[in-house]
C-alpha cells in the first residue's frame, strides 16, 4: 500500500507526554498514523506499531496469530503471569479470578472501599488543599489490595513499598537487578503467607488461593505467589491512574463538576469516558505466531507487535468526534481494559473503586482545582502515570 510521507515518523517514545500541555500533541500523532501510517515499523526500532481500532482489536482478541508471551521478555515484575500467558495454560490461571471477584467479596468490598476513601478524605478535607494522587489515587488501591489479599497491618509499610513500583513498565538494564531482589522478596513473602493460611485460614483472597483448585487440579506454589504479584500491580495501578486521570479530567471542566455533582448517576457513564479518552493503559506488547496481514500490510512471523489502545479509543472509525468529552457516550466500546481473553484482570476492581470514591470525593470536596504553577509531572509507557497533582477545593 503506497503510503504518503508523514511529519512525526514517531519512534517509540517520542510520543509519550511528560506534562498535561503535552497530551494533544500526542493524540495528534496518533490522528496522523492512524491516517498515514496505520501499521507502521521504525527503521531503527524492531518493532510493528498499530494505531487503528479495528487492528488493534484483533490484535488484542486473536490470541492464535498473536502471542501474549512477548511480554515475557520485557524484564518486568509480571513477565511470568497470565498476562504472558497463552491458552490454554492462560485459562487456568485466569480462573483464579473468579476466586477474588465472587459477588461476596465485591460486596464486602463496596462497604470497605467507602470506609477507607472517607478515611483519607477526613485527612485532608478540612485543609482545602492535596495531592490527588498521593492522598487519595495511591493509597486507596493499595489499601484495598492489601485487605482483599489478607495482608496484615503490621506489614502495610512493606506493601505499600512494593505497591509504589510501576510493575507494568519493563525494567531498564539500570534497573534490572533492583527489579530482581524485589521480585524475590514478594516470592518469598507471599509463600509464607500462603503457607500460614493452610495452617490457619481466615476469611481472605490468600486462604482462598491457598486451597484453590482449577478443573480438579491444585495449583503450584509459583502459580499462586505470581498471581499475587499481579492482583499488586492490576490491581493498584491501573485504579490509582484511573482516579488520577479523571480529577484532571475534571479540573480541565469545572461545569462538568457541578453536574456530576447534581447528577450522580452519570459519573459511571464518565468513568468510561475517561478511560477511553485519557487511558491509565496506553498500549500491549504481542507477538506474531504466523505470518499475518493489517491494514493491507504484511507482518511476518515472530515479529514484535504493539498495539496502541491510546491510539484506537480516539478512531473516528469507531467513535464519533473522538476528541471530544463526552460522559453521555454510548456505546462506548474502548480498548482500554484489552478485549477477549486477555480482558485486564484489575478492571473489575478499578471500575468499583471509581465508582465508590469518585462520588465521595465530588460531594466533599467541591470546586477541585489545580495548583497554579504546580509541576504535574507525567511519565507514560505502557501504563500513563501522573506522578502529582496538587488541587484546592471547598469543604462544607
Amino acid at each position: 500500500m503506497q503510503q504518503r510521507p508523514s511529519l512525526f515518523r514517531p519512534s517509540f517514545l517520542q510520543v509519550f507526554p511528560s506534562k498535561p500541555e503535552d497530551i494533544p500533541h500526542s493524540f495528534a500523532q496518533f490522528e496522523e498514523m492512524r491516517s498515514l501510517h496505520p501499521v507502521y515499523r521504525d527503521e531503527h526500532l524492531p518493532i510493528w506499531q498499530i494505531f487503528r481500532y479495528e487492528d488493534v482489536a484483533t490484535v488484542l482478541t486473536d490470541h492464535t496469530r498473536f502471542s501474549s508471551h512477548a511480554f515475557a521478555g520485557t524484564g518486568s515484575f509480571l513477565a511470568d503471569t497470565l498476562i504472558a500467558k497463552d491458552p490454554p495454560d492462560h485459562r487456568k490461571l485466569r480462573n483464579l479470578v473468579n476466586l477474588a471477584f465472587t459477588p461476596k467479596a465485591v460486596a464486602h468490598l463496596s462497604d470497605r472501599i467507602r470506609q477507607i476513601m472517607q478515611e483519607l478524605l477526613d485527612q485532608v478535607r478540612t485543609q482545602g488543599r492535596m495531592d490527588v494522587v498521593s492522598d487519595i489515587a495511591f493509597p486507596l488501591p493499595a489499601k484495598v489490595i492489601a485487605e482483599m489479599l489478607g495482608v496484615p497491618g503490621e506489614d502495610w509499610d512493606i506493601f505499600q513499598r512494593w505497591a509504589r513500583v510501576d510493575s507494568l513498565t519493563p525494567a531498564s538494564p539500570g534497573q534490572e537487578g533492583e527489579g530482581r531482589g524485589m521480585r524475590e522478596e514478594m516470592h518469598g513473602y507471599f509463600s509464607q503467607l500462603l503457607e500460614e493460611r493452610r495452617r490457619v485460614p481466615r476469611e481472605d483472597l490468600i486462604t482462598a488461593l491457598s486451597r484453590a483448585e482449577i478443573d480438579g487440579e491444585t495449583l503450584s506454589e509459583h502459580e499462586l505467589v505470581s498471581f499475587c504479584m499481579l492482583l499488586l500491580a492490576a490491581g493498584q495501578e491501573t485504579t490509582k491512574n484511573l482516579i488520577a486521570n479523571f480529577t484532571l479530567c475534571l479540573t480541565d471542566r469545572p461545569d462538568l463538576q457541578e453536574q456530576l455533582l447534581q447528577e450522580p448517576a452519570a459519573i459511571p457513564s464518565a468513568i468510561e469516558e475517561v478511560l477511553r479518552y485519557l487511558p491509565p493503559v496506553w498500549f500491549v506488547m504481542r507477538q506474531t505466531k504466523t505470518d499475518v496481514e493489517l491494514a493491507d500490510t504484511p507482518i511476518p512471523a515472530n515479529q514484535m507487535v504493539l498495539a496502541w489502545m491510546a491510539s484506537a479509543n480516539r478512531d473516528p472509525a469507531q467513535f464519533p468526534d473522538p476528541d471530544r468529552f463526552d460522559i453521555r457516550r454510548e456505546p462506548n466500546r474502548h480498548l482500554t481494559f484489552g478485549h477477549g481473553v486477555h480482558f485486564c484482570v484489575g478492571a473489575p476492581l478499578a471500575r468499583l473503586e471509581a465508582k465508590v470514591a469518585l462520588p465521595m470525593l465530588l460531594e466533599q470536596c467541591k470546586h477541585l482545582q489545580r495548583v497554579e504553577q504546580a509541576p504535574i509531572p507525567i511519565r507514560a509507557g505502557i501504563v500513563f502515570v501522573i506522578g502529582s497533582l496538587p488541587v484546592t477545593y471547598q469543604s462544607f
